[in-house]
């Protein structure tokens, strides 16, 4: 087993490096699938029955990879805003 010591300034700048990064990383490449509280962010309500009722009339697509367990399609939310848009004047 190798040991690598590093000065503590040394260490948080590559610490700083990484964490920066990932943070890009995770901004180039958003997530297809994501849970119920992100979906009801993205569309700006406060209920999961509403969210419950947009998907129960095939308004967004969902995936139930487990029982409890309800993922929403990013791509599908997108399109569900963009059809209620109004356009200006």
């Amino acid at each position: 087993m190798q040991v690598v010591c590093l000065e503590e300034k040394a260490f948080y700048a590559l610490f700083d490096k990484v964490v920066a990064y990932l943070d890009e990383k995770q901004k180039e490449e958003p997530l297809q699938w994501i849970d119920g509280e992100q979906a009801m962010a993205m569309l700006n309500i406060a209920s999961k029955t509403t969210l419950q009722k947009l998907r129960d009339e095939g308004k967004i697509r969902f995936s139930q990879p487990q029982k409890r367990i309800i993922l929403y399609d990013r791509y599908s939310l997108l399109d569900y805003l963009e059809q209620h848009a109004k356009e200006p004047f």
